[in-house]
């Protein structure tokens, strides 16, 4: 069974916006402004983009403050809109009640990106954008497969469209390191979620 080549999918749908001279509404679910940065540049031709920040998993509220000020600065920087949700941490230990054991990288992370996909696809759905996806395929520590595929399934429920991505494909990730240095970006150096901080520190 072949791959999905989910870039060369994306970047054909990119092209044909362009070509057909429309640019619709995508709202773009951010964990951090460096890893937007590089999603931003690959989608800004062919989308209207507004970043939604929405990441109840980060491990306390300085530093979500810290980061979404970040990405709320680099937002203006490139030219998007821009909307971010209040904190509340207890929405994602609520959901990952009993998987705190978990591997990195396993069930409790697959949880994580549900509720912040089904997070961004309910205000996707409220405010009248029929795209969305997230930034957190651009990081090599992501499960793209299973993001896109909970992705797909959140937009079936909110009947949306939700754009599959592999944004660390192309180099992604690296230019995201490129473009941290140009507008001087805060780089954290954990996921956000305290059982992500622990592994950092045992390494």
């Amino acid at each position: 069974m072949n791959k999905v080549n989910y870039d060369k999918e994306l970047q054909s749908l990119i092209d044909e916006n362009i070509k057909r001279g429309i640019k619709p509404k995508l709202l773009l679910h951010s964990c951090c402004a460096p890893c937007s940065s590089a999603c931003i540049e690959r989608l800004k031709e062919g989308f209207y983009i507004c970043i939604f920040y929405y990441n109840p998993n980060i491990d306390s509220e300085e530093e979500y403050i810290k980061r979404r000020d970040e990405q709320k600065r680099l937002s203006s920087l490139m030219g998007v809109d821009f909307v971010s949700c209040d904190y509340d941490c207890r929405e994602f230990y609520s959901a990952v009640k009993g998987y705190e054991n978990c591997q990195e990288g396993g069930e409790r992370c697959f949880i994580c990106y549900r509720l912040r996909l089904n997070k961004t696809a309910e205000y996707a759905k409220e405010h009248g954008y029929p795209f969305f996806a997230t930034t957190l395929t651009l990081s090599p520590l992501k499960n793209s497969d299973k993001l896109n595929e909970i992705g797909k399934e959140t937009a079936k429920e909110f009947n949306l469209t939700y754009l599959s991505s592999d944004f660390k494909k192309r180099n992604g990730y690296l230019r995201s390191i490129e473009l941290s240095k140009e507008y001087d970006l805060y780089r954290q150096n954990y996921c956000g979620c305290v059982f992500s901080k622990s592994k950092e520190k045992s390494e």
